[in-house]
């Protein structure tokens, strides 16, 4: 059941911390989740989240520091000791979220951190994690998981795996591994329960394992974790030693930094930004593509005031300006939307990608035809100009289909050079197809009411 916090919740915790009743908030915060405590806490001001949170025991307290947004979590480790993060937290994590934890401290801190870490063996771990590149499969891979060596029996086998649960929280596999810690496949739990003790692995594991380089990109890494359905995947490194693994949760966080990511380029936002950012921080991050709009609506006024006799002798033309403009952006968005889309779930084949741009174009070739043919009954009708009609149905037809095209090919041309195809849904085509909707307009108005 969904916990709900309430303002009298939160006031509640108020009075308790200001009443110093550290025993009563504990029973009052066991029950809860560790993502619930997290966002109590965003409702506290820095002290009263602090003297929270040290009431923690060191479990339930890594795993609400992980639950955090990193902005807040960053301020709040400022305030905490070495000794106090390095005991009470880094401890009771696993691996890869230690080194997210660590990875986030100023370089002064998390040398004392390292230093502060009473298990070698775990701050080994968390040192060489901190070694790959952030966005690799290394950098979001966890050292803990179970392997079995190729030459042992079930009972061996048996006997090592619960050594070696103790330190994983969630068995998914169980990884065969040769004498130089090479990755040979993967053994089902089953098998090993069904299957006589004096049974040899050779005969019950499966070679067919899907696995990722250390330095595969996390997108590589999702999309084949979503396309073979699985919970975990193991890593190795360029001779095939396993190093460790990625679980579904750690993948799952990725694609939605990404998606959060995609939806501030789509809104005219650059760069990583928090809601909690300071002023200049999100200034900077709006301001390119604000100044893109800006150029864009100096090159509209340019392109209106060239047509400036055409307006002032059929002034009927002005009226649909917002409506060209209007349809070639959506239709632009759109289009792009679609091969951003297409290009994220891992379409690479460039056959299945010109398929998808010439079904996209026909699609846009019926609808603009549609909306052309409506637009031409309601003038008509309406306004009874046969030049106006003509102009604006077929200025309309042809903005639809351009738009649809500079739609569909920038983003594909933007991720041919590497370079985010997220960025074409944003203003920038926008902007460019309200441009160029107004040539077009105003080139086929132009043509109507100068020769026909």
């Amino acid at each position: 059941m969904e916990f709900e916090i309430t303002r009298e919740y939160i006031d509640r915790l108020k009075e308790l911390i200001e009443e110093n009743n550290s025993e009563e908030l504990k029973a009052t915060m066991e029950p809860l989740h560790p993502a619930d405590i997290a966002e109590v806490m965003d409702d506290l001001n820095m002290d009263e989240a602090k003297y929270l949170y040290l009431l923690l025991d060191g479990e339930k307290a890594s795993d609400v520091l992980i639950e955090i947004p990193e902005h807040d979590r960053k301020r709040f480790l400022k305030v905490l000791p070495p000794e106090l993060i390095a005991s009470k937290f880094i401890e009771y994590m696993d691996s890869d979220d230690a080194a997210d934890i660590v990875a986030d401290l100023d370089e002064d801190l998390k040398q004392e951190v390292l230093k502060e870490i009473e298990d070698t063996e775990q701050a080994g771990d968390i040192v060489d994690l901190l070694e790959y590149e952030e966005d690799s499969a290394g950098g979001i891979m966890a050292k803990e998981l179970v392997s079995v060596n190729e030459n042992w029996t079930v009972a061996t086998c048996l006997k090592e795996i619960s050594k070696q649960a103790e330190e994983v929280d969630e068995i998914y596999y169980i990884y065969v591994t040769d004498d130089q810690q090479r990755l040979k496949g993967v053994l089902s739990l089953k098998k090993l329960i069904l299957n006589p003790t004096n049974t040899r692995i050779p005969n019950l594991y499966d070679a067919d394992v899907k696995s990722v380089r250390t330095s595969a990109r996390q997108e590589e890494v999702a999309e084949i974790m979503d396309k073979y359905d699985l919970v975990a995947i193991p890593v190795v490194d360029d001779i095939g030693r396993l190093k460790g693994r990625i679980t579904f949760d750690d993948v799952i966080d990725f694609v939605r930094e990404e998606a959060e990511r995609d939806y501030q380029m789509v809104s005219g936002i650059t760069g990583d930004v928090e809601p909690d950012d300071k002023p200049w921080e999100l200034i900077r991050a709006r301001f390119p593509w604000l100044l893109i709009g800006l150029i864009g609506g100096i090159m509209g006024a340019l392109v209106l005031g060239n047509y400036e006799s055409e307006i002032s002798r059929v002034t009927e033309l002005a009226f649909f300006i917002p409506l060209i403009a209007a349809m070639a952006g959506n239709v632009g968005v759109q289009s792009s939307s679609i091969v951003v889309q297409s290009i994220a779930s891992g379409v690479r084949d460039v056959s299945t990608t010109g398929k998808r741009l010439l079904k996209e174009l026909l699609v846009s070739f019926v609808t603009a035809a549609i909306f052309a043919v409506l637009i031409f009954l309601y003038n008509y009708f309406v306004q009874g100009d046969i030049n106006l009609t003509l102009s604006v149905s077929i200025s309309l037809f042809i903005v639809m289909l351009y738009a649809s095209f500079f739609g569909t090919l920038i983003p594909l041309v933007l991720n041919k050079f590497k370079v985010d195809p997220a960025l074409a849904t944003g203003p920038f085509i926008t902007t460019m197809n309200d441009i160029l909707g107004l040539f077009i307009y105003f080139g086929v108005g132009k043509m109507f009411f100068d020769f026909l």
